[in-house]
């Protein structure tokens, strides 16, 4: 837009596109697309926006993540022995990373609610601590890799808040995702 031209009230600003406009080759939908590799969760002025998926297909879907968390020897050696006061750390993070699973969207601002059909979390002991692995499964129009996150994430946690009196040292880490499938993108599998 030149300098000195005016633009017509209520029309859009340059460059922006809303919904219901559009002309030679925009999207019927009026949504303006994403370059490939760009932020799905910024508009083009930065600002955070939830992403609109009511055109993607619903597909079967499917993320793996792992964490690790790791403590002292004592600790270790009370919880393999049955022995927290405060119960069994590993049953109730097992339970924590399931519901965190769930819940995934009330604690993550721009998460789409997702009907969760399977979340099953693993606690696979080392010499140092315990890996974590969440397997999380939907049939909808978005992944399921935040929840999958989130379940290793809390389960995690848990441990930590029931072991904390021991072991204040714990180190919670490496979470990533390691496996996901369905929609556009795809399969991803996260090389070690």
């Amino acid at each position: 837009m030149a300098k000195n031209s005016k633009r017509t009230p209520g029309a859009p600003k340059p460059g922006r596109v809303e919904r219901g406009q559009g002309g030679p080759g925009a999207p019927k939908s009026g949504r303006v697309e994403r370059d490939e590799g760009g932020l799905t969760h910024v508009d083009a002025r930065g600002r955070v926006k939830m992403v609109d998926v009511a055109d993607k297909p619903v597909t079967a879907r499917e993320a793996v993540a792992r964490g690790s968390i790791t403590m002292s020897a004592e600790a270790l050696r009370l919880i393999r022995r049955g022995a927290m006061k405060k119960g069994d750390p590993l049953q109730a993070a097992k339970l924590a990373g399931i519901l965190a699973a769930k819940q995934t969207s009330t604690l993550i601002p721009l998460c789409h609610p997702l009907p969760v059909s399977s979340v099953n979390v693993d606690l696979i002991p080392r010499r140092r601590g315990y890996d974590i692995e969440a397997r999380v499964r939907t049939t909808a129009q978005t992944g399921v890799e935040m929840e999958a996150l989130t379940a290793v994430a809390i389960a995690a946690l848990t441990i930590y808040d029931m072991v904390k009196a021991v072991d204040k040292t714990m180190v919670i880490g490496e979470i990533r995702v390691m496996f996901k499938t369905g929609g556009r993108s795809g399969t991803y599998r996260r090389v070690r």
